[in-house]
């Protein structure tokens, strides 16, 4: 597992794909509005993420590699939401639903 720290907080990378979901600009939206509802700035920038990503916990925002294509970009999404400080109470039902599938998923790959 890669271990990540930023702003003095441990992030832990986690390695688990939604099993036939298709790589699509609409699902990339619906994943990024997860994070946005949750009160996080979802950025595209350039740098060196060796896990294409770097979140900075205090500022609560999130920057992506931006040379990721769409599956990438969902991919990383996917892996990143559960380290972040998400209340589902506070997104959308749509999102509440996302954001749901995606920790059941944690949940199912740590039973594997």
């Amino acid at each position: 597992m890669d271990n990540h720290v930023y702003e003095k907080k441990i992030i832990r990378v986690n390695k688990f794909r939604f099993a036939a979901m298709k790589y699509t600009q609409a699902i990339l939206d619906k994943i990024e509005a997860v994070t946005e509802e949750a009160g996080y700035v979802l950025r595209y920038e350039r740098g060196t993420f060796q896990s294409g990503y770097c979140i900075l916990e205090l500022k609560k925002v999130v920057v992506l590699n931006k040379f990721l294509q769409t599956e990438g970009r969902i991919n990383t999404l996917i892996d990143l939401i559960p380290q972040l400080d998400i209340q589902p109470d506070q997104l959308t039902e749509g999102s509440r639903k996302i954001y749901e599938d995606i920790m059941s998923k944690l949940e199912g790959s740590k039973h594997d």
